[in-house]
């Protein structure tokens, strides 16, 4: 496989789309000082070479609560029993594929896994433990934190250059 590399132009385009992946070509190509040309092609390399993963809509949770329910987000804390490659692997396929399971982090040291899951209330947070953990025989603690509040949610990448 061929080693790309990538330059000053091609962090701009990443962290402006990164920030808004809304914007026309002709708009970023503008932000970034760049021909519109010169600023498909390189969006396609970058998403070629699976740098940009995908493109998606950040909804607000606090606008829409009154429309579909609050809900419930949960920080969980996995702790497994056994923790060898194959077994580690197994656990964060299983959860990783489900719709609840809004983010899966392996931790170390403390527990072996982190979660962000959402459920629709705690009868549905229940659901998703029994789903997820309790039939798992192989899962030893599991520890849930309730967030009461989002304050921030950024998911950008920190580029060099950026700021």
């Amino acid at each position: 496989m061929e080693q790309m590399t990538i330059d000053e132009t091609d962090i701009r385009l990443l962290d402006q789309l990164q920030r808004d992946a809304s914007l026309s070509n002709q708009a970023l190509a503008q932000r970034v000082h760049v021909s519109p040309p010169t600023c498909l092609r390189r969006v396609k390399r970058l998403a070629g070479a699976g740098l940009i993963e995908r493109q998606i809509a950040i909804l607000s949770a606090d606008r829409l609560a009154p429309m579909l329910g609050f809900g419930l987000t949960a920080i969980v804390e996995i702790t497994l029993d056994r923790q060898d490659a194959e077994r580690l692997a197994a656990f964060e396929a299983r959860v990783s594929a489900d719709e609840a399971v809004q983010q899966c982090y392996r931790v170390s040291p403390g527990p072996d896994f982190c979660l962000i899951v959402v459920a629709a209330d705690m009868p549905g947070y229940l659901a998703l433990v029994q789903r997820l953990f309790t039939v798992d025989a192989n899962v030893r603690n599991v520890k849930a934190f309730f967030s009461v509040k989002r304050s921030k949610f950024e998911p950008l990448v920190p580029l060099a250059s950026s700021g």
